[in-house]
């Protein structure tokens, strides 16, 4: 279950730019469910809040609203998505708690603008309120410490509502999934990490709808802002034809492979799009590497003797491997982009797609083409 972008990140290694992290829903509903409870058992709303997460951070929330009655309190918390463009930053998620019967246990409640799973599959049953199970287990152990520390039994119902949440919803997979009136309620951590993989490619694909709405047929991914000039400089592509490509090259290609447009350009780094072309869809460093026996064969077919392509798969680098290559006349820039054009093909499986590729060195400068 999962909320989504708004829009794509600019950039393929935000984690080291300094990104502020934001909180998840669940840990929103936490904070409150926390504050309401610990109103409802003393009469004083603590404002900020502060809880724990899985990882022992303890982050404070200030309250944006509190109420209470007999027998009930409900506390609000704005969502802080941090840096993450996150659909569901500024959102306000309400937390009501009532006392229960002594023996009642923790129960959850899905109040407006939270769905209700209505499909197999998810890790929730079908009927129940979509609040993930890390989240209602955050929320467990809040109450279980407020109720030890104030004399309480623990015997509650806690309803989660997220103010506007339906109409949020509609720009999330949720729907598709069968969680219907509202969000889901997230969160492993607690914590959003800013262009996490999973809302990037969410993000790649939004751009491509984006595009075929204004009429584009023609877009390009790109690995990063350098790759990203020279597609402009090259097809003079407008911004809304540009998809922040990042390392996921294959989520680009199976969605475009679904979504047709006449033409995409992948543009990228050398070493990145050699990856591409040795098979790897997902061209971060901690998940594939730059394979040099696949250049020395590369090499190979491009005319290298034996002594060069031996070389080439003992280079430091891939710059290293191409600059070899250059320097004997060996075209290894232009053949890394035919293969990744074939690899970039062989992925749309019959789309009716034109396909170009372009790899540029660290400066920008073209290092080859295809076709």
């Amino acid at each position: 279950m999962a909320d989504g972008k708004a829009k794509g990140g600019r950039t393929a290694q935000l984690q080291h730019t300094g990104l502020r992290h934001g909180w998840t829903t669940g840990a929103c509903a936490t904070a409150a469910t926390t504050a309401a409870y610990t109103a409802l058992l003393t009469g004083e709303f603590p404002d900020p809040v502060t809880i724990t997460l899985p990882k022992g951070q303890t982050p404070a929330f200030a309250l944006a609203r509190e109420e209470k009655s007999a027998g009930r309190a409900m506390a609000a918390v704005v969502k802080d998505a941090g840096d993450d463009p996150d659909v569901t930053h500024g959102a306000l998620v309400r937390a009501t708690v009532r006392a229960l019967p002594t023996g009642s246990g923790v129960v959850f409640r899905a109040g407006p603008g939270v769905g209700t799973v209505t499909r197999p599959g998810l890790p929730l049953a079908v009927g129940e309120p979509a609040i993930n199970p890390v989240p209602r287990q955050m929320m467990r152990e809040h109450v279980a410490a407020v109720a030890e520390r104030h004399g309480g039994t623990g015997d509650v119902e806690i309803e989660i509502s997220v103010d506007d949440g339906e109409e949020i919803a509609r720009s999330t997979w949720n729907p598709r999934l069968g969680i219907l009136g509202g969000l889901s309620i997230l969160g492993t951590t607690g914590i959003v990490v800013p262009y996490s993989c999973s809302a990037w490619i969410d993000s790649i694909r939004r751009g491509v709808d984006v595009a075929r709405a204004a009429g584009r047929r023609h877009v390009a991914g790109c690995t990063g802002s350098t790759s990203e000039k020279v597609a402009v400089a090259v097809h003079g592509l407008p911004e809304d034809a540009l998809l922040d490509m990042g390392d996921f090259a294959g989520a680009v290609l199976k969605y475009i492979r679904r979504h047709p447009v006449d033409r995409l350009t992948i543009a990228g780094g050398f070493a990145k799009l050699s990856k591409l072309a040795a098979g790897h869809l997902d061209l971060h460093s901690s998940r594939s590497q730059v394979d040099k026996g696949f250049l020395a064969e590369l090499a190979r077919r491009g005319g290298a003797d034996e002594a060069l392509a031996e070389s080439v798969a003992a280079a430091n680098t891939g710059l290293d491997a191409l600059q070899q290559c250059a320097a004997r006349g060996i075209p290894l820039g232009d053949l890394v982009a035919a293969t990744a054009r074939d690899e970039a093909l062989a992925v749309l499986r019959g789309a009716p797609v034109a396909v170009d590729v372009i790899c540029i060195d660290r400066a920008g400068t073209i290092v080859g083409r295809a076709p």
